[in-house]
């Protein structure tokens, strides 16, 4: 159906929609890479396209060549050059509400455990990092380090973050009630302080993994004793193991309701 034209174009509502879905599509690509280099080269692309669908309307043939060769390739140039940047838009949709409504994720046990490790552990000042899967595997980090897919268990977190144990040193991975994991190296954050507090790899490594995946992170210092949480990029200090608890529980539970009308909520609610 037709609604109006502009010179020889005809306009449906249908153009009308997909203009919108396009727009809406590249407006929040443009926001996830705002603020870096890529953001330059997206502007780029996104001007080179413009330019093509110009030459198209008013039939420039030279320049339609140009620019075919230059689109025949920009998939494959748009992943090596957006990898950084599409690695986080995918794990801002893992982290939609609307997707963890059919997630199942079996963690009172878990929780049970860490925390528990975590309060033995800040009672000897013995340090822990734990990363919590919450969506999306961590594969490729897991790899990096010592594979046990073993039952989660408190007396097994404190013997690996024993300062004599040669596991100590690293992160564990957990996912459900398995921890699969342990020594795993896992990426610092850019962020180092932390208000006045300069902040030691353990927080760094617990943001720099938040910022990249869709986990949940427990930190205990060697320091000082006390007990953190990595989520989504952000740091909460100074929990106690009551807190730490009702953290993970408010974090990591699947919603009870799975109904549609749990669903249209969270849809009525952004994602």
């Amino acid at each position: 159906m037709e609604l109006f034209k502009i010179g020889f174009l005809s306009v449906s509502l249908i153009d009308i929609i997909d203009i919108a879905l396009v727009s809406f599509i590249f407006y929040k690509l443009y926001m996830v890479m705002r603020g870096t280099v890529a953001a330059q080269i997206f502007v780029g692309l996104v001007l080179i396209l413009l330019f093509s669908f110009v030459a198209q309307a008013i039939n420039l043939k030279a320049m339609n060549s140009i620019l075919r060769t230059l689109t025949d390739i920009w998939v494959i140039a748009f992943i090596v050059l957006f990898q950084p940047e599409l690695r986080r838009l995918l794990v801002l949709v893992g982290r939609n509400r609307v997707v963890r409504l059919f997630l199942r994720l079996d963690v009172d046990e878990s929780i049970e455990e860490i925390a528990n490790a975590a309060s033995e552990l800040t009672r000897k000042h013995h340090g822990m990092l734990v990363v919590i899967v919450r969506a999306t595997g961590l594969k490729t980090f897991a790899e990096t380090g010592v594979q046990l897919q073993a039952r989660i268990s408190k007396p097994l977190l404190v013997s690996i973050f024993n300062p004599r144990s040669p596991l100590h040193d690293g992160a564990v991975i957990v996912r459900d009630r398995v921890i699969e994991a342990a020594r795993v190296t896992l990426p610092l954050s850019a962020t180092s302080t932390f208000g006045d507090d300069v902040l030691g790899m353990r927080h760094r490594a617990a943001l720099g993994i938040s910022e990249q995946a869709d986990v949940i992170v427990v930190v205990v210092s060697q320091e000082s004793g006390k007990i953190s949480i990595a989520d989504n990029g952000i740091l909460l200090r100074s929990l106690t193991t009551h807190e730490l608890r009702r953290e993970l529980h408010t974090r990591l539970s699947a919603p009870p309701e799975r109904s549609f009308k749990s669903i249209w909520k969270a849809l009525k609610a952004g994602g």
